[in-house]
């Protein structure tokens, strides 16, 4: 299985389409706040608009998608004369429609909706991309034609509403995930997504590590390996990614440990030894600053099916 595909399967993603907004012009609108673990999105088929998030502004044109991995309050602001108008929305079957609230012609047409993750690999996994993930599909590699016809899919199943609609909005909607963490991110040192590095020998690594993270990973020999200098290798690594080697290693070991909790009936300390960690007091403590709760604790609630986990703990905070 390739990396991202492995990266989705641990992160337990369930996606759901909230909203399709046909906004003329001069309308704001802020979308609804999402709760705990649930990443908001939002895929510009249609004309251009601003996201507007944490006081930055984001242009969005056709082709883009931005992940709110936050999930903090954001709002959308199309371009136009005129005071700013308000948004109607019409519920539908599976979804809503947005309007601009005086029925204007649409100057977009944008899908919103959010993806739920779980509480240990999902959250490790968005909280390692940058916030907000801002891509453009339309410049990646072949991004043009699959996203055009994905919006075509979109756009009439939509239209259609009905039976099987939720479902296959879901499905479309993952595609949309997998195509994100495989285009690299608007330029700029905080958008860079190391699920989509364009230097083959760093992608090998990234690989690697993914394939066995309790292995003994240490800079010295893949600097070597890639010919690189160690200094270089640091260097290039986290430009590539935006991550440091050791906090892309800590959550690469912590991702696998979710998914073996979830997946796997070996003990804590097996667990801790298989991803890397010397002492399982070791592995607790990085854990519980990843996903707000311990191994034990993690486990037991994923088998139960309810989470009580805290928000974790920022990039920085988790080394």
């Amino acid at each position: 299985m390739d990396e991202i595909s492995q990266l989705l399967r641990m992160a337990r993603l369930e996606a759901t389409l909230d909203t399709r907004c046909l906004l003329g012009g001069s309308t704001s609108l802020e979308p609804l706040s999402r709760a705990l673990r649930e990443i908001p999105f939002h895929v510009l088929l249609e004309g251009e608009c601003v996201l507007e998030v944490g006081g930055s502004r984001y242009p969005m044109t056709a082709g883009d998608v931005v992940i709110i991995t936050t999930g903090a309050p954001h709002r959308i602001l199309t371009a136009g004369v005129g005071p700013i108008r308000s948004t109607i929305k019409r519920h539908g079957n599976t979804f809503s429609v947005t309007t601009s609230d005086d029925d204007s012609e649409p100057v977009i047409d944008l899908f919103c909706g959010h993806y739920t993750i779980g509480a240990g690999a999902g959250a490790i996994l968005f909280g390692s991309l940058p916030a907000p993930t801002h891509v453009s599909l339309f410049g990646s590699a072949g991004g043009h034609a699959t996203l055009t016809r994905l919006s075509e899919l979109l756009r009439s199943e939509a239209e259609l509403d009905g039976a099987g609609t939720a479902a296959i909005m879901s499905a479309l909607c993952t595609v949309l995930i997998a195509l994100v963490l495989r285009t690299s991110g608007t330029s700029g040192a905080h958008s860079r997504l190391w699920t989509a590095v364009s230097d083959p020998r760093l992608s090998r690594i990234i690989q690697e590590i993914l394939a066995r993270p309790g292995d003994r990973w240490s800079i010295e020999p893949l600097s070597a390996d890639v010919a690189m200098s160690r200094a270089t290798f640091i260097r290039r690594f986290q430009a590539a990614t935006g991550l440091t080697f050791g906090q892309f290693l800590t959550r690469s070991r912590l991702m696998a440990a979710a998914d073996l909790l979830t997946n796997s009936d070996q003990n804590i300390a097996a667990i801790a030894a298989q991803i890397g960690y010397k002492s399982e007091s070791a592995f607790t403590r990085a854990f519980r600053a990843a996903t707000g709760e311990p191994p034990s604790r993690f486990r037991k609630t994923q088998q139960d099916g309810v989470s009580t986990a805290t928000d974790p703990t920022t990039a920085e905070e988790l080394l």
